[in-house]
């Protein structure tokens, strides 16, 4: 870990991003002093304001997105005196002079947060150097989407890389900042009882659920040229499944988590023209209900035809001792009936049941891992129920539930981004993806869309307010096994 940056430098200061989570990120930061006093904040965008009018911004936003509950009012004038604000057309190279000027002496200890159009990545990097804004201990950390393909994902990569190292670049998956995925590592790596069972012979199948309600969302652009697999299965998804199958670090830090974290992004077995029919599903929502209120199909919100995937399913195996057989269904969408994000773990049934001839019922064991709504875990367990018994062993699955909500109810639940922002500022890269990660997701995500290529497998139908075309049902009942909703 390097020491903390003197100033963060924010590209696309002005956006959606930046004003939803970022600035009220780095307000819960100051509000309780976990960020230095003389911490500089500079924002940068096309957009022509100066210093008063960004704060002005920036109070609006404040107003608008930090619940009530969290408003330390009286935090708010000191965090808009560390504001700053440059005007930047980042395709134009001349402008980064200016933005170098006023930067100025903490040019050799700052944090840059690269949140804009993929477009813009080469020249905002090659602006960036040629303002003297990428040497010393300048780190740079980059928002997705990072790419489209493997190639592209290479192209922009080499482009940070011929300015910034490895050790300086810090790749932006915000849910590694989520306290129940770190939470993950704390269950299977601190308790003794979940890792003897963490393996093919205990689990019999894992879920992966990351379900939206809502639909375009003024991502019209960006989500029609991308789709579900690309910008969620790509980075989220198999995040979420590398901390689930990974093996035991020998220690917590940024190089031995993520070695591990790659080998099993490389484990997966490839999903080819051979596999896609039988272990894919996509589908594209059409009019339908969600929560009761009617909404338009995607090709109506949209406004054109389109044959981009607004659901994915999955079925992914990861070929090592540990997993061998074990299937890893992944799911995501949107216009789903909720909005929730879980793991499921299925471990596998006892051996023997002794409680079967006196009509008790047993079901497996289940984990279940939820990101959100709420953040908790619940692990599912047979117990008996109440009774005298007299016509046999009645048995119940009822939940042994650790609620974050609850079990800590004295400590402040945080935006993901307010850790990531934070160890960007102090340089801890251990929540961060490492470049061969990328390109061990972009590897296998490219051989599963060269599948629907050469398959002409184009999107199922599915009502808005459903869980998905009806073949993704299939796709995990062939095994005997129901998606978990």
């Amino acid at each position: 870990m390097t020491g903390g940056a003197g100033a963060l430098l924010l590209f696309g200061a002005t956006g959606d991003l930046a004003q939803r989570m970022l600035l009220p990120s780095l307000f819960a930061l100051h509000a309780e002093g976990l960020i230095a006093p003389d911490l500089a904040i500079i924002g940068t965008a096309r957009s022509d304001l100066d210093d008063a009018a960004y704060r002005k911004l920036a109070a609006e936003s404040l107003e608008k997105h930090v619940p009530a509950d969290k408003m330390d009012k009286g935090a708010v004038p000191g965090f808009l005196d560390r504001l700053h604000y440059v005007s930047l057309d980042a395709s134009d190279p001349s402008g980064f002079a200016t933005l170098g000027e006023r930067v100025g002496a903490r040019n050799g200890d700052l944090a840059i947060f690269l949140s804009t159009a993929p477009q813009l990545f080469e020249p905002t990097i090659a602006g960036l150097a040629s303002a003297g804004l990428a040497g010393g201990n300048v780190r740079i950390g980059l928002e997705k989407p990072l790419g489209t393909d493997l190639t592209s994902s290479r192209h922009i990569n080499d482009a940070v890389a011929a300015v910034f190292p490895e050790e300086r670049t810090f790749r932006i998956d915000h849910y590694l900042g989520k306290e129940t995925v770190q939470n993950l590592l704390a269950l299977r790596f601190a308790n003794l009882m979940f890792e003897p069972l963490w393996n093919a012979s205990g689990i019999e199948h894992v879920q992966i659920t990351v379900s939206e309600t809502v639909g375009l969302e003024g991502r019209t652009a960006y989500f029609d040229g991308s789709g579900s697999l690309r910008d969620m299965v790509q980075n989220h998804m198999l995040q979420l499944l590398a901390l689930v199958a990974m093996e035991p670090p020998a220690h917590f830090d940024a190089r031995a988590v993520r070695d591990e974290k790659v080998k099993v992004l490389r484990s997966l077995r490839r999903i080819d023209r051979e596999t896609a029919p039988t272990h894919t599903v996509i589908g594209q929502y059409t009019k339908g209900a969600v929560g009761g209120v009617p909404v338009p199909g995607y090709i109506e919100e949209l406004g054109k035809p389109s044959g981009t995937e607004t659901f994915v399913a999955l079925k992914a195996h990861v070929d090592n001792w540990r997993w061998k057989g074990v299937p890893f269904y992944l799911r995501t969408g949107k216009r789903l009936p909720t909005r929730q994000s879980e793991i499921i773990i299925q471990f596998r049934p006892v051996p023997h049941s002794m409680f079967a001839e006196r009509g008790g019922r047993l079901h497996a064991n289940k984990l279940v891992i939820r990101l959100q709504p709420e953040e908790e875990i619940s692990l599912m367990v047979m117990a008996k129920e109440p009774g005298l018994d007299r016509e046999g062993v009645r048995l119940r699955e009822v939940p042994l539930d650790l609620s974050l909500t609850t079990a800590f109810a004295g400590a402040r639940r945080r935006i993901a981004y307010e850790r990531l922002l934070l160890d960007l500022i102090e340089g801890d890269p251990t929540l961060f993806v490492r470049r061969d990660e990328v390109e061990a997701q972009w590897e296998w995500v490219d051989a599963i869309r060269d599948g629907w290529t050469a398959n002409g497998m184009t999107p199922k139908s599915y009502p808005a307010g459903t869980w998905g075309p009806s073949a993704a049902i299939a796709l995990t009942e062939r095994d005997g096994v129901s998606w978990h909703d």
